[in-house]
């Protein structure tokens, strides 16, 4: 018996001391880990997280339901659409025709109205958002320096690291996008409860607006800078200038480092449906006009959905590109796979949220799984 109880005492101790050192060493974000992902079971950002976290309310104004096409649901998935969404989780799919929704199914208990967490489909709003303060004056172009916004980087290299650079994704910032690894920056910034601190204390050790390499970190600092040039909460300027004028349907929750901090995670974590991630795809389609209303504007989408860099044609300004059987996509793209595609030419939209996609094959490259989802959509278009 008294061994057991010095067990226990021993075990304590060694915890307490734990506990001081990931405090001492700023290492305590990794406690809300432990308590938020990995004591429920998972090994990273799930899809109703967002319950777990403070979050700040996008709010809607008048809906604007998507019509319904005339042949709404007179075609089935596919049966390897189908296999592919038991096998990976998948819990809206959903493709609009001529801006009618043309099929829509939901599974694992969700439906057109539950919430699931975007991740990095985020980061296509926030470039939607730069180029409206681009619009509005308040950031002068895709050219101008962070510097002028935060002086941490207006030194060295990092004086001509540019907001484009940033949304482009070839800041040069030292930063490891790694989704799994507990000690990696990506994992500290999802638990971090002071992200303004911890971005501005990151380096440029790469030459900026050289070449694509994929961060969150850019984004995040992106959002940063839209938050002090717009003078409005990300929340806030993306409700004004977006989700109340393209009819959003529910609110929103966006993720927020903590309720002291108050900034939201730009480069993830707003928290919607299927039908309103969707109209981003739709307003991008239709060359940033919405109904009768410019909110975007056209050149910078076209500018946004062609490759900055002929060496990475895979992505843009905030937005992925793929092409496949001579059809030119844009997406949105989010971790676990959550992806809204669109082919402007065939007036298609694609929508799938889930659980799961196939393994990466290496940050940038497009999976499996996209190509699948494209592919079986068009087998369904095509009947």
């Amino acid at each position: 018996m008294r061994a057991l109880k010095n067990f226990f005492k021993g075990f304590v101790i060694l915890l307490a001391l734990l506990v001081v050192f990931l405090y001492v060493f700023d290492y305590d974000y990794m406690l809300k880990a432990v308590r938020t992902i990995y004591l429920q079971g998972h090994t990273t950002a799930f899809l109703k997280d967002y319950e777990e976290f403070d979050n700040n309310i996008i709010e809607k104004g008048a809906p604007q339901p998507w019509p319904m096409h005339l042949d709404f649901n007179k075609v089935s998935a596919t049966e390897n659409l189908q296999k592919w969404n038991d096998t990976l989780g998948t819990i809206a799919f959903m493709i609009i025709k001529n801006d009618s929704i043309w099929f829509e199914n939901y599974y694992d208990n969700y439906t057109e109205n539950s919430k699931s967490n975007s991740f990095s489909m985020a980061k296509s709003m926030i470039s939607a958002m730069l180029g409206k303060a681009i619009t509005e004056g308040k950031i002068e172009s895709l050219d101008q320096p962070v510097g002028d916004f935060f002086p941490e980087f207006n030194n060295d290299m990092s004086s001509k690291m540019t907001v484009g650079d940033l949304s482009s994704m070839s800041s040069g910032l030292n930063w490891d996008e790694d989704y799994y690894s507990p000690f990696s920056i990506t994992t500290r910034a999802y638990f971090y409860d002071d992200l303004e601190k911890m971005m501005l204390n990151l380096k440029v050790v790469e030459e900026p607006g050289q070449s694509f390499k994929y961060l969150s970190g850019n984004t995040q600092l992106l959002g940063m800078v839209i938050e002090k040039a717009t003078g409005q909460s990300l929340s806030k300027y993306l409700s004004d200038q977006f989700w109340k004028p393209m009819g959003a349907e529910n609110e929103a929750f966006w993720q927020i480092d903590s309720e002291e901090g108050n900034l939201e995670k730009a480069y993830c974590c707003i928290a919607s449906n299927a039908r309103d991630f969707a109209r981003f795809g739709k307003l991008y389609k239709n060359h940033g006009r919405w109904n009768n209303q410019q909110l975007l504007d056209s050149t910078f989408i076209a500018k946004s959905v062609r490759p900055r860099f002929s060496e990475s044609p895979q992505y843009g300004y905030g937005w992925w590109l793929h092409e496949q059987d001579g059809h030119d996509f844009f997406m949105m793209r989010g971790h676990l796979g959550q992806y809204v595609i669109v082919e402007p030419n065939d007036n298609v939209i694609i929508v799938r949220l889930g659980h799961q996609k196939t393994p990466d094959a290496g940050i940038g490259i497009i999976t499996r799984d996209i190509k699948m989802y494209i592919e079986e959509a068009y087998n369904m278009l095509n009947q």
